[in-house]
């Protein structure tokens, strides 16, 4: 029972379940009947045929009730049929009346299609062009500029192509033409910033040409400057440096200083005054800058322009080899350098930053060091004075110049200087060549003068003064020769040229007084002093020729003091001056002088040895010919005669002569006799050589020379004298008995000398014996000489063990 209740109630549950799934597959949508399709076969075993069962009674169902609403529509429906056929000839007809009118329709509006087709052409026609005005009026700026870029140069070509590029091209970007207007742009900047270079370049070139102009120009403004000033500034007493004013660029060097010349006032250029404009047109520069500095690469072009002015400054300063030959070739090479500087000066002032003060001054001590080299080097084979001082004026204008522009020129100054010296060393060897003419013209005689004319053109040209030849009439002669007042006039020519080269150099007075007193100096001795003692050594200049050599020395010494005043009055400088530097001609003539008098005896002494090569003892004479010999007697009037010719001289120097030559003949006399190729000597040959010295004696006494005191000249043939008497007397015993004696009667012979001579008057041979008379007379004498000779030999043994 409780079984067949439980059936009943699951059979009720599937009832209803199946006729939930009815209703759902009848109202939902057919794409989700499978979903509940799944539902019944997912349920219970069985259960679909009993939905099948279900679902075939309620198709059932549905079926009578489309039957029933047919069967209740039907005569409706039937009447609708029959309406239908009596409207189909009604709807025939009206479809014919519609198909005619729709062709008369067609036909009638295809001319107004036509002409509305055309219409609407020349619509779109209308409007294009009116599209394309505008986008032509869009276009044509950007064109233009195009046009503009095309017929102008770099300035307005950039500023075009701004305007291009930032206002024109963005209106009609999305046109072909004008991306490829864009897309060249860059390279129009790169082809202007290769014309500009170009041009540049060009003007690279072309300033090497025209540096020289410039310089040349610049140097001439700064000469005619400096001899204006120098007329201005001739009664100065100081050498004051001012500025110049030519211009080379419409700018005056104060403004090349930094200093505004303008403040309030403007200051014309001077008439033909060239500019530097004039000569070059620096636009390159300035154009390639500016397009350097809006394409933003301006350290670009600095650093180029930089690099090649560098470049071009040491071509500039290279010289040329043959540059010293000439003053030209200097005047070139100064005028490049200053071209040079000047460029660079302008381009320094007119631009802002592409040159700077550092970078001018960096290429300025580069040129100073090569210039002061090259000057330096050339300036020393410079063997014309004249040639180094137009060089150094050449450096002074060249220094002014530049130092108007603001360039330290200290160091040239300096180098002024060591011309300076060089200048001094060519002037000396100049004056030295003039000194030799003066020397080998000059006859060494006094100067004779027949008027009173001639005798002022003497004294106008040197300082002579003399109160006892003043009162001598005319005609009548000066103590000087010729080559006096020739040497006077020379030194003070040396002056002026060393003078010459001292001026401009911007120094004091004093220092020029300084300079020229060395200068002098060096002139008197070095050089006029060599040339004195060349001129006394040479051959041909004889006894009279030193003698008047002396006396010229003497009034060239007195003549100093002339010259030194002959400074002052030049340089208005006190000789008073501490550090005034004195002349040393004193000190000159004096050693001139002394070797002039050592050269008279030199040559005196030569001649008496010429004399006494003449002459001809018979050293075997048995008896002397009673008086003196030739050769003596010629020598001893020579002496006469020369020593009257010393009365010129200074009273010291003709008895020094004199004494030299007593002395020179006696030592020369002595020789002869102890010669050691004379091997014997004949007590007769004695006696005539008495002769001789008694001749010498006489000469002595005679005072050939005034001034000596007593019998001072005899005493230079003592020697001879004691020793003649010694053999003449044959007084051996006193000889011995009173030798080392101070009252010695035989005092000067020289126990050695007695022995040579006594040797030679020795028996030494059978043949020929001066001593034979005795040996037939009296041998006992024989033995006596023999014994003297022992003793005289032990004196001298005596003598070298005691030394």
């Amino acid at each position: 029972m409780i079984t067949s209740n439980m059936a009943d109630n699951e059979s009720v549950e599937c009832i209803t379940e199946h006729e939930r799934i009815l209703q759902e597959i009848e109202s939902t949508d057919t794409a989700c009947v499978g979903p509940t399709l799944r539902s019944v076969y997912d349920d219970q075993p069985n259960a679909h045929k009993r939905f099948m069962e279900k679902l075939e009674v309620r198709i059932r169902n549905h079926d009578r009730e489309i039957e029933k609403m047919c069967n209740f529509h039907h005569q409706g429906f039937v009447d609708a049929i029959t309406e239908l056929l009596k409207v189909r000839a009604d709807a025939e007809k009206l479809m014919g009346q519609v198909t005619d009118t729709n062709r008369r329709l067609q036909d009638a509006g295809r001319e107004v299609t036509a002409q509305t087709e055309e219409v609407i052409r020349c619509r779109i026609q209308q409007r294009n062009m009116t599209t394309t005005v505008e986008r032509l009026q869009l276009c044509i700026p950007g064109m233009k500029c195009d046009g503009r870029y095309l017929c102008s140069r770099y300035y307005a070509a950039l500023k075009t192509m701004e305007q291009l590029e930032k206002v024109y091209i963005p209106r009609v970007s999305r046109y072909r033409f004008c991306q490829i207007m864009a897309e060249n742009l860059p390279k129009l900047r790169e082809d202007i910033k290769d014309i500009s270079m170009s041009d540049l370049k060009d003007f690279l070139e072309s300033i090497r040409k025209h540096s020289d102009k410039i310089g040349e120009t610049a140097m001439k403004q700064a000469q005619q400057h400096r001899t204006f000033n120098s007329v201005v500034q001739k009664h100065d007493s100081g050498m004051g440096y001012t500025k110049p004013v030519y211009s080379l660029n419409g700018r005056t060097p104060t403004q090349h200083n930094g200093l505004a010349a303008e403040e309030g006032v403007d200051q014309p250029e001077e008439e033909g005054v060239l500019t530097a404009q004039d000569l070059v047109d620096f636009s390159p520069v300035y154009r390639c800058l500016h397009i350097y500095t809006v394409l933003g690469d301006r350290e670009t072009f600095e650093n180029y322009y930089r690099k090649q002015r560098k470049k071009q400054a040491r071509l500039v300063l290279q010289p040329q080899s043959n540059m010293q030959e000439t003053v030209e070739g200097y005047r070139r090479y100064f005028n490049q350098i200053v071209g040079f500087f000047l460029v660079e000066d302008h381009v320094l002032h007119s631009t802002q930053g592409l040159l700077t003060r550092a970078f001018t001054d960096e290429l300025w001590n580069m040129a100073l060091s090569k210039i002061t080299a090259v000057l330096r080097t050339h300036s020393s084979y410079c063997s014309d004075p004249d040639l180094v001082l137009q060089l150094k004026n050449l450096i002074v204008i060249f220094a002014d110049t530049l130092q108007g522009y603001g360039y330290p020129v200290n160091r040239l100054f300096d180098l002024l200087f060591e011309i300076r010296d060089q200048y001094n060393e060519t002037l000396l060897k100049k004056w030295a060549l003039v000194f030799r003419e003066i020397f080998e013209l000059d006859n060494y005689s006094p100067i004779p003068v027949e008027t009173e004319e001639e005798y002022k053109s003497v004294i106008s040209r040197f300082p002579f003064h003399d109160a006892e030849i003043e009162k001598q009439d005319f005609p009548k002669k000066l103590p000087m020769s010729q080559s006096v007042p020739q040497i006077y006039v020379q030194v003070k020519e040396f002056i002026y040229a060393s003078l010459k080269f001292s001026e401009s150099l911007h120094r004091s007075w004093t220092e020029i007084d300084d300079m020229l007193r060395k200068s002098t100096n060096l002139l008197l001795t070095r050089t006029l002093s060599g040339c004195l003692q060349n001129l006394i050594k040479k051959p041909h200049i004889g006894l009279t020729e030193l003698v008047q050599i002396i006396i010229n020395t003497t009034h060239l010494e007195q003549a100093c003091k002339y010259l030194e005043d002959f400074i002052t009055n030049i340089t208005n400088v006190s000789p008073e001056t501490v550090h005034t530097t004195r002349l040393y001609g004193l000190s000159t003539f004096k050693d001139a002088r002394h070797a002039a008098e050592g050269e008279i005896y030199t040559k005196l002494n030569q001649k008496i040895d010429e004399f006494i090569q003449l002459a001809d003892y018979d050293w075997g004479m048995p008896e002397s010919d009673g008086q003196a010999s030739g050769y003596l007697m010629d020598l001893i009037n020579f002496l006469r005669s020369t020593f009257q010719v010393f009365t010129h001289l200074p009273g010291k120097v003709a008895q020094t002569a004199c004494m030299s030559a007593c002395k020179h003949l006696s030592t020369s006399l002595m020789q002869m006799l102890l010669d050691s190729e004379l091997k014997q000597i004949s007590m007769g040959a004695v006696q005539q050589f008495n002769l001789d010295v008694i001749q010498c004696e006489l000469f002595a006494s005679s005072e050939p020379v005034p001034g000596f005191q007593g019998d001072t000249l005899q005493l230079a043939f003592i020697d001879l004298r004691q020793l003649l008497d010694l053999f003449m007397v044959w007084d051996w015993s006193t000889y011995l008995a009173d030798y080392g004696q101070p009252t010695s009667k035989y005092l000067r012979v020289n126990p050695s000398t007695a022995l040579a001579l006594l040797e030679k008057m020795k028996d030494t041979s059978k043949k020929n014996n001066i001593f034979s008379q005795f040996r037939k007379n009296d041998r006992d004498k024989q033995k006596l000489i023999e014994t003297v000779v022992k003793q005289l030999r032990s004196l001298v043994n005596g003598m070298s063990q005691h030394s």
